[in-house]
């Protein structure tokens, strides 16, 4: 079993998922307009289940992977942001989803900016893409403020279904340029 390590940043906590997250994240990937851009739309509860297992599942097969990400001030999930490497994927991909009501505050980037510093710095990746659906400004706007830039568009297949997405990304190299700039 792979030890997932805890990140912490100024207001949230990275850390592993929990059987008491379940309500949380279901709500979550059930919520229509949070799931508007995922490939998988909103989710059943059953399916919330399985989703949840399988994040916290990719941490043993592939030694990173989404973490539950828990706000200081009242310990609330407030969404899932990480690693995902699925078989067939076009590259490691750096993830976020958050809460309904925890749009707009900055939280994305906030847990974003410490798992990229997490892979570059630990885990030592020479490259993160994020695949984001061409219409979801909102995720371009995270991976611009992570320094993450358009690379191209791809394809990936989630579900038996194909969906065209928009890659962007940052080598270890620019993260470290833009590091040593701050």
């Amino acid at each position: 079993m792979t030890d997932i390590p805890v990140l912490a940043t100024e207001r949230l906590t990275l850390r592993a998922w929990r059987e008491e997250d379940f309500e949380s994240y279901a709500e979550m990937v059930g919520h229509s307009e949070v799931a508007r851009f995922l490939p998988s739309g909103p989710l059943s509860r059953a399916d919330a289940w399985r989703q949840m297992a399988m994040a916290a599942g990719h941490w043993s097969l592939r030694g990173y992977g989404p973490f539950a990400v828990e706000r200081l001030s009242d310990g609330q999930i407030v969404g899932r942001i990480g690693l995902w490497n699925p078989e067939g994927w076009p590259a490691v991909e750096l993830i976020w989803t958050l809460r309904r009501a925890y749009w707009g505050m900055g939280y994305a980037t906030e847990a974003a900016r410490a798992v990229m510093d997490h892979s570059f710095e630990t885990l030592l990746l020479p490259q993160i893409s994020s695949h984001i659906d061409p219409d979801n400004t909102r995720s371009r706007h995270v991976a611009e403020r992570l320094g993450q830039t358009f690379e191209k568009n791809v394809e990936i297949i989630t579900g038996g279904k194909a969906f065209a997405v928009e890659s962007w990304g940052i080598s270890h190299a620019r993260w470290a340029l833009r590091k040593n700039a701050a």
